[in-house]
């Protein structure tokens, strides 16, 4: 996958391309790539132009349809563009249609994510996810893997690489990815145990979209000084702190964020850290409130809660960075919805983790939430 990272010296130049599948418009705002443009920035490329497209069903061979594809190859060549990045994933042989008919290169949205979280793993324990992740992404992937590479090289008469050299690749990344497979499993049992450790201690985990400011808020509920940084997935490993509310100990984890559309390889490589989820005795699922798409991004969480059996958790809905909010009052995300009522419930509160507002009211209901 190394060969395919957005990292360069000179900015490169990206167009977005997103296809909305039989009007379902329901995940899609105003911006209907503000997040892929979120996360396409986060790689540090330049995003110059983005393209949708409504479809009954998708292409099977370019995913998109043949017309726009044309007017956007025409973009491409007049503006001197480096990658095509779309919010859909595609299979190996849409990516290598796609690809001839544009002449640059071509990232799906898990390939992209994938990166991101390559980019962010600092642990042997997240590298060992990450990289079992990227293998299982490539291994059905592998003709177009080699098709571009011939196509890097050019010149006449340059032959692709046989079954022979194919079929020996597929074997090598098998075979990786039974030992990390084998890797994880048993860093999986450590994580077992250690959980069976902890004692009777009420679990609390934190959930949320990526960067609504998770780790602030664990480094104040446990006086912990945890880096807590302004970026998409900052935190991939599980961070598991104690806390005492009144006379009550409990244990807090933070975890990874969530997004739209999460890569199921990263689901199922990331088990260790998502148990804590599962496991927890309660939720406290952080929004960011300044957020325009916030009741979205709520969506999403509630979601891939429920795709990964912990829908039914009690739950502590923590809006945060209302000091944003109040600067900008304006913000259309806070109008228009009965879930911005601002009163304050047994299971949703208002607060800045920032200014450090309403922390002890959070605390009191994480109390009596548990008793």
């Amino acid at each position: 996958m190394g060969n395919y990272y957005l990292t360069k010296k000179e900015q490169e130049r990206v167009v977005l391309i997103g296809v909305v599948i039989n009007n379902n418009s329901i995940d899609w705002k105003d911006d209907n790539l503000s997040e892929l443009r979120l996360l396409t920035k986060t790689t540090g490329v330049k995003v110059v132009e983005s393209f949708t497209q409504n479809l009954l069903k998708p292409n099977s061979t370019t995913f998109i349809g043949k017309g726009k594809l044309e007017e956007i190859a025409i973009f491409i060549k007049n503006n001197k563009i480096d990658i095509a990045v779309f919010d859909n994933d595609l299979s190996a042989s849409q990516l290598r249609n796609i690809e001839k008919l544009i002449n640059i290169r071509v990232l799906d949205r898990t390939h992209l994510i994938l990166d991101i979280f390559a980019s962010r793993a600092k642990t042997a324990h997240a590298k060992v996810q990450v990289e079992l992740a990227q293998y299982q992404y490539l291994l059905p992937r592998l003709t177009r893997m080699w098709t571009h590479l011939e196509r890097q090289q050019g010149g006449v008469g340059v032959r692709g690489p046989g079954e022979k050299e194919i079929e020996t690749d597929r074997r090598n990344i098998r075979k990786k990815i039974t030992k990390l497979k084998k890797e994880l499993n048993k860093i999986d049992k450590q994580k077992i145990t250690q959980r069976k450790s902890r004692g009777n201690f009420t679990r609390i985990a934190l959930v949320g979209y990526t960067n609504t400011g998770k780790s602030t808020i664990l480094n104040l509920l446990s006086n912990s000084n945890i880096l807590a940084q302004n970026k998409l997935f900052a935190t991939l490993d599980t961070t598991v702190r104690k806390i005492i509310i009144k006379n009550k100990t409990f244990l807090l984890s933070d975890t990874v964020g969530f997004i739209h559309k999460l890569p199921h390889t990263l689901i199922e490589s990331f088990k260790a850290t998502l148990d804590e989820v599962r496991e927890a005795d309660i939720l406290l699922h952080i929004a960011d409130i300044s957020n325009k798409d916030v009741e979205h991004q709520i969506n999403v969480v509630n979601k891939t809660l429920e795709e990964i059996g912990a829908g039914d958790k009690k739950a502590i809905l923590v809006f945060n960075k209302i000091d944003t909010n109040i600067k900008h009052s304006n913000n259309p995300a806070t109008h228009n919805s009965n879930i911005y009522n601002k009163d304050v419930t047994n299971n949703k509160i208002f607060i800045s983790a920032k200014e450090k507002i309403n922390i002890e009211q959070l605390k009191n209901i994480i109390y009596n939430n548990c008793m």
